[in-house]
């Protein structure tokens, strides 16, 4: 069954250029309503400009679609509900809700100034957060809502040099698992996108062989279905020149140690077994783990917990 977005409205940030612009296209060619959020700055966050967001706007209507520009930093909560309360004006609803704006100010920990690791973390975390809190009261209204933040494999795995942008997008799946649980009674659906592509955000990474094949509009379907009616939720997509797979995070079954020997010698001694990936579980809340603990204690000292 084709996805279609006909009657649904939708926010990309950061969809002037690159990811985002084709995010915007994607959506406005299977009928969703979008307004095209850019700031219009350069890659490390400075200047502004709306000419790349009304680019993008004036290709959606050029295909009979129906769009809007508008230029806030995510990072300004008060811009971002200015944002949102100009697509309700228009069009009554907000369904999607793409949070894909981005700033990159790389440097090794050592050399970076402070501010520039907090600006990095405002446009990606606080920027994201503010967007998807704007959307959260019209999402639980209309009890529909698909969420998507982007992470990035420099926050999953780590890259030399983005300790701001690495820290970033690691909170992503944070905010993903959160927003997952407290948005399941609505259905709201959160997911999180780790693409890598060529964008001016990895221009100077990547040879032209490799370019050609990482264009953004590989990635774009891979978010269209996790936007989409019948999407999952709490799933990481790693996404790339066609090829998608899934993130997860596992935890393996562990050592429990008694009191006489819970020391930091015992667990050197069996470093090897805690890290035996045997039996590892996904586990779905930060409960879970607290049950996991207690009820392993309990079994190695022969007590029965009602739990």
């Amino acid at each position: 069954m084709a996805i279609s977005f006909v009657g649904r409205v939708a926010i990309v940030t950061g969809a002037g250029t690159g990811l985002g612009r084709s995010h915007a296209l994607g959506l406005a060619q299977r009928g969703a309503k979008v307004v095209v959020n850019d700031l219009g700055v350069s890659r490390d966050g400075t200047g502004s400009s709306s000419e790349a967001a009304d680019a993008v706007v004036a290709e959606i209507k050029a295909m009979g679609g129906d769009a809007m520009a508008h230029g806030c930093d995510v990072s300004d909560e008060a811009g971002v509900k200015d944002m949102v309360a100009k697509a309700m004006d228009a069009w009554g609803r907000v369904d999607i809700a793409v949070n894909n704006a981005g700033i990159l100010r790389d440097k090794t920990f050592a050399k970076m100034e402070m501010s520039d690791f907090r600006k990095v973390v405002d446009v990606h975390l606080i920027g994201s957060a503010n967007v998807a809190h704007a959307c959260w009261p019209i999402m639980r209204e209309q009890k529909y809502g698909r969420i998507v933040f982007t992470a990035s494999g420099s926050g999953l795995y780590g890259n030399f040099g983005q300790s701001n942008y690495g820290a970033a997008k690691a909170a992503m799946m944070g905010l993903m698992n959160v927003l997952h649980m407290e948005g399941a009674r609505d259905n709201i659906r959160v997911n999180t996108l780790a693409p890598t592509a060529a964008t001016r955000m990895t221009e100077e990474l990547l040879p032209a062989e490799a370019a050609a094949l990482l264009a953004p509009e590989t990635i774009t379907p891979g978010l269209l279905y996790l936007v989409s009616e019948d999407a999952p939720s709490r799933f990481i997509m790693g996404a790339g020149a066609g090829s998608f797979a899934q993130t997860r995070v596992y935890e393996t079954q562990g050592i429990t140690l008694m009191e006489g020997d819970n020391t930091p010698e015992t667990i050197a001694a069996r470093f090897a077994e805690m890290n035996d990936p045997e039996g590892q579980e996904d586990l779905q809340d930060a409960f879970s783990q607290t049950k996991k603990y207690a009820l392993n204690a309990a079994k190695a000292r022969g007590l029965k917990l009602d739990w």
